[in-house]
């Protein structure tokens, strides 16, 4: 909590600073604020609803067996699939990949599953596919799914690879 808060003030003075030098942006900055505040309050009450069902419905081990450790390419395939399929703002998903990790999924499937919600739109999909034509569509779909999935596991494995080493350092 006491990190959030430093977080809030140190954004709120450099917010000040930056606008004390330049002034004559203020309402644009005022104005802009308040549209992804409102933005914000509109969608969180449905969000903390969902988090709750999650919460109650998808058990831990319904999360450990189907994104934990022993997931493999079933977990990935899961991840990528729920991160493409709704089409809200990233900062809905941020909840929801807190909630996963709480109850035991892979550091890769939560990077592909934020990763994948947004890059990967299914209705994002069709707009490609009218206007930029099928190989444009299938080119792109393809390279960032492999992209996605190179980017979890590689920092699943450089965040495991700094425990190590902070682990070896205590001892």
């Amino acid at each position: 909590m006491i990190r959030d808060y430093f977080l809030l003030v140190m954004t709120l003075i450099i917010s000040v600073i930056i606008l004390m030098i330049f002034p004559d942006r203020l309402g644009a900055v005022t104005a802009t604020s308040l549209d992804y505040f409102f933005e914000m309050m509109m969608i969180l009450p449905a969000v903390m609803v969902i988090m709750g069902l999650f919460s109650v419905f998808v058990s831990k081990e319904q999360v450990v067996k189907y994104l934990g450790k022993s997931s493999g390419i079933k977990g990935i395939f899961i991840s990528i699939l729920f991160g493409a399929l709704p089409t809200g703002p990233l900062y809905v998903a941020f909840p929801m990949a807190s909630s996963l990790i709480k109850k035991g999924a892979r550091i890769s499937n939560i990077v592909i599953f934020l990763s994948a919600w947004a890059s990967i739109k299914i209705p994002q999909e069709m707009v490609e596919l009218q206007f930029l034509g099928l190989n444009f569509m299938i080119s792109r779909l393809i390279l960032t799914i492999i992209f996605v999935t190179i980017t979890g596991v590689s920092i699943e494995r450089i965040m495991d690879w700094s425990d190590k080493k902070r682990n070896k350092s205590m001892e």
